[in-house]
């Protein structure tokens, strides 16, 4: 799976993808979006769409 791809994905696909990414890899939301050259502002809406907003202290959407 090419993880450029990921915003066209289907909602609680990207929730679970970025999560788990987010608890394996990557300390901060920024570092996520730069290392796969997201947008984190679209991340952020496609989310907030969904109802998740971003945690930054357990660096995870909930």
């Amino acid at each position: 799976m090419e993880i450029n791809n990921l915003l066209r994905m289907d909602g609680h696909i990207v929730l679970g993808i970025v999560n788990e990414k987010l608890r394996l890899e990557c300390s901060t939301l920024e570092e996520l979006a730069s290392r796969y050259e997201l947008d984190s502002e679209e991340l952020n809406a496609k989310m907030e769409l969904m109802g998740f907003r971003y945690d930054p202290i357990n660096n995870q959407f909930k």
